[in-house]
Parts: C-alpha cells; sequence; structure tokens
C-alpha cells in the first residue's frame, strides 16, 4: 500500500467519525386502543415530535368505545356509530395495527400480535403501555355460555336491542301462553352500574314498544334482576342505591339480592335461593377482569390479574422496584389511590382510565425527555347513573344528590363532555334532539348478525317434484 492511499483511507476514517449518525428513534407501543390506548398516545404525540418517538397503537377493533353510553345504545336513544371513536380519525401521526396482543414478553421486548386473517407476527418496542382493559368475568354456571350475552361493547349493546325488539314482536304473534311468557321474560345477572344502567334503559325502551302491539299490555314484560351481594349500585351511597332500587321497583322490575345464578340450561334459570323460571334473554353484566394476556406474561401482576403499578404509572414489581420501560393504567391496572379508592386501588372506571392515560402520556414523555414524572392523583369528581328516560340517580363532589330528571342530566352532560372528538359530541346531541321531537326507532334488525342466513337459504337446492310427492300425505296424493 501506498503512503498517499493510507492518507486517504485515515482521512476518510477521520472524517466518517465526525459525522454524526442518525440517532435511532424510540418507538413506543400502546396495548389496547380503549380509553387508556387512545388518550395516552394523543397526549404523546402532543408531547413529542415524529423525530422523537414512534407511536404503534395495537388493538383488535378499529376504534374506541366509549361504555358509559352503552346502555342508551341499547335502549335506541344513540345511535351504535356515535359512541366509537375512529383511531384513524383520532389517533392523528401515530400507526395503527388491528389484531389481538397473545403474547408479551417483556423481557425482549416484543410483542405478538394475531390479526383476524393472516399469520400471528412480533413487534418489537423501547416503551411499552399496557391498557389491555377488561374482559367480561364469565363464571362455570351450566348454560351460561350457550344461552347468555355480555354488555361490554357496542356489538353486543347492539345485539341486545334487536334481540330485546325481536321478542317482542315474536310474543305479539304467538297464541301459547306460556311461550308468551317465556319470551317477555328479560333477565340481568349483575347489580352494578352496567347492569343497572342497562335493564333499565332496556326496560324504558320495551314499554315503548309494546305501545305498537294491542295484543301486548306493559304488564305483561318481565324484567328480572339476579345480584349476589344484598344491595345494587355499591359504588354509591346506600341510601342513593336504595332509592334507585325503590325507582325500579316502582316500575315493576323484579330484584332477587343475595342470588346468584346457579344455571340457565336451555333458558330454564334457577337461582341459588330456590327461584325458577324461563326466559329467552339473559344478559350478563356480572363483573370484569383484568384482560388474561396479562397473566400470561413475565409483567408482576397481583392476585386478580392486574399489573401491578406505582403512583406514577410506572409497572413495578413484588418488592417495589420499578420494572424499565414499562407503564400501564386503566382497568388492567393496580393503580394506587392516594385519596382512599377501592382497597386502596382506583376504582376501574372511565373517569380514572381517562386521568390516567393523559398523566401517563405526560410522564413518558417527561422520561425521554429527562424531566420529572408526576404522581397520579385524582379526588372523584362524583358518580352518576341513568336509570332510564328522564330518569336518574347522582352524587357530585360528594355532596350533592340528585334524583329524577336533575340527575339523569347530569349523567348526560357528564359522559357528553367526557366523549372523545367534537364531532362526536355533536352527533349524539344531534340523536338527542331527534329521538325528542321523532321519538326512538323501535325496529329490530337482528339478520344483521347474521346477514348470510338469507342467502345460504337461498342457495339450498329445492327438492326434486318426485321427492315432494313421497314426502306428501296420503291424501294430498289422492286428491
Amino acid at each position: 500500500m501506498s503512503q498517499t492511499t493510507e492518507l486517504t483511507d485515515k482521512a476518510a476514517d477521520s472524517e466518517a467519525a465526525a459525522t454524526p449518525r442518525p440517532r435511532k428513534v424510540p418507538r413506543i407501543v400502546v396495548l389496547g386502543g380503549g380509553s387508556v390506548g387512545l388518550y395516552s398516545a394523543k397526549r404523546l404525540r402532543q408531547r413529542l415530535g415524529r423525530r422523537e418517538a414512534a407511536i404503534v397503537v395495537i388493538d383488535p377493533r378499529p376504534y374506541m368505545t366509549y361504555a358509559p353510553f352503552l346502555p342508551e345504545v341499547a335502549a335506541g336513544s344513540i345511535s351504535d356509530r356515535d359512541v366509537v371513536a375512529p383511531h384513524n380519525r383520532a389517533l392523528k401521526n401515530i400507526d395503527t395495527l388491528m389484531g389481538k396482543v397473545t403474547e408479551i414478553r417483556h423481557g425482549d421486548k416484543t410483542v405478538v400480535v394475531t390479526p383476524e386473517i393472516g399469520d400471528s407476527y412480533e413487534i418489537t418496542y423501547d416503551h411499552l403501555i399496557v391498557g389491555l382493559g377488561s374482559v367480561s368475568r364469565v363464571l362455570p354456571i351450566p348454560g351460561l355460555a350457550e344461552n347468555a350475552i355480555g354488555f361490554k361493547n357496542v356489538e353486543e349493546a347492539v345485539a341486545v336491542r334487536n334481540h330485546v325488539l325481536d321478542r317482542i314482536i315474536v310474543a305479539a304473534s304467538t297464541w301459547d301462553k306460556s311461550l308468551r311468557e317465556r319470551l317477555l321474560t328479560f333477565t340481568f345477572v349483575g347489580g352494578g352500574f352496567a347492569g343497572c344502567e342497562a335493564i333499565a334503559e332496556i326496560e324504558d325502551m320495551a314499554k315503548s314498544a309494546v305501545k305498537q302491539y294491542p295484543t301486548i299490555e306493559p304488564k305483561d314484560l318481565r324484567f328480572v334482576m339476579i345480584e349476589g351481594s344484598n344491595r345494587i349500585l355499591p359504588e354509591l351511597t346506600e341510601e342513593m342505591a336504595q332509592y334507585a332500587l325503590e325507582e325500579m321497583q316502582n316500575r315493576g322490575i323484579e330484584f332477587h339480592l343475595s342470588a346468584f345464578l346457579s344455571s340457565c340450561e336451555d333458558g330454564h334459570v334457577v337461582t341459588s335461593t330456590g327461584v325458577e323460571f324461563d326466559t329467552d334473554t339473559i344478559v350478563w353484566t356480572a363483573g370484569v377482569k383484568a384482560n388474561p394476556v396479562i397473566g400470561e406474561s413475565d409483567l408482576p401482576s397481583d392476585k386478580m390479574g392486574r399489573v401491578t403499578t406505582n403512583t406514577k404509572l410506572q409497572v413495578i414489581d413484588a418488592d417495589g422496584n420499578v420494572v424499565p420501560d414499562a407503564y400501564a393504567a386503566g382497568d388492567c391496572a393496580a393503580v394506587p389511590d392516594v385519596h382512599g379508592g377501592i382497597n386502596g386501588f382506583c376504582v376501574p372506571n372511565a373517569q380514572h382510565a381517562v386521568r390516567q392515560a393523559k398523566l401517563l402520556g405526560d410522564n413518558l414523555a417527561a422520561v425521554l425527555r429527562s424531566g420529572e414524572l408526576k404522581e397520579y392523583s385524582h379526588k372523584n369528581l362524583g358518580t352518576v347513573a341513568s336509570l332510564g328516560l328522564h330518569k336518574g340517580v347522582a352524587i357530585l363532589f360528594g355532596r350533592i344528590k340528585l334524583r329524577g330528571f336533575f340527575a339523569w342530566c347530569a349523567h348526560r352532560g357528564y359522559h357528553l363532555y367526557a366523549m372523545p372528538t367534537i364531532s362526536r359530541r355533536l352527533r349524539i346531541t344531534t340523536g338527542w334532539l331527534s329521538v325528542y321531537l321523532m321519538r326512538r326507532e323501535l325496529v329490530p334488525l337482528g339478520p344483521l348478525h347474521d346477514p348470510r342466513a338469507e342467502f345460504r337459504n337461498a342457495a339450498i337446492p329445492p327438492k326434486p317434484k318426485a321427492e315432494q310427492a313421497k314426502s306428501l300425505p296420503d291424501e294430498a296424493k289422492a286428491s
């Protein structure tokens, strides 16, 4: 090698060393596109530019569902599309992947995603946000999985609405008394907020619907609530919960407290207290549990399957040590509540989830910018519940108690304000106005749940005429 060539190579090496290499953009993977996923991702994008972080949100659905409005969707007061926020519109400049998270390996900083169609694949990350929420807690009760329907998402709310209206129409077309009673018996299991709001709203809708059928009277409807504890609405004070109970009982809703569902095979309901009846409708609202993929991961979790965190929403292990680069919030996280909460942890509701998500976004942005993290502290603003059209119960700021119409207004006002995106708020308001002026549409669209059924039946080839003749009775052949 000549001296000139050697000097040229050294100069090139020196120049390469002096040229700054492009800095790797950290990837933040957000598991779940519900309240926690949507709000934390939006907050991160507000705080961090594209060159500071790449954000990926993974969820089986392409939208976030605002769960507090599901009872009104089931009652036809709000359109199903108006209570969902599409990710492609709400998450600007954020990548979204539609698929189910089936495995979390935080030790490798990898998650496995299983799409609806196609093979599973892996996604690596630098920072992880767990906002997988909760799923229905289904117990091993005979007949439950085969006959009941949950009330966790908008699809289930619409299915319950269509089913209830369909049972009313079928009942109006039959003269079989026992069949009619079965068709018009609607059973709800679980007396928390979801169950009480659902049964109250749907009972209100059903009474409006039967006015269209002269063969059915409102007194023919039977709504039954089964609750394991000795009271309903544990989130409210006993005084307000008792008011809600009496208000619904005065409307004819039947309550079985301190009773558990023992069996519901073939629609025959049996409770632990010996009550038995037949029904064609069983809605399960008896609790939720953290997404089970968390318990199968290497992330630390408590006995309820929730990711354990500190007040800064960082994931921590059993000794309180911070797990690097992992954060969690919402229903799937055990977040300490400095104001008490339930057993020292935040109540799993939308009020906490949204606020935790925003703080989580702020804290993770602070980590990437070497800033200070803040602790989550939120005092409950109040509790509101709808008990049907123009009826409700509410406790605001811990001391203001509302009942009836004003509580119902507080319920709608609070949740309308909390609904993401202005367009959705306008759509919901317009929908409420149209229902007030023109009444809600009470037509079941049951075939929506199996749109190909009629096409499949039409595709069945007709029987040959000779075979049809064989199947006819002898009298018909003779004629």
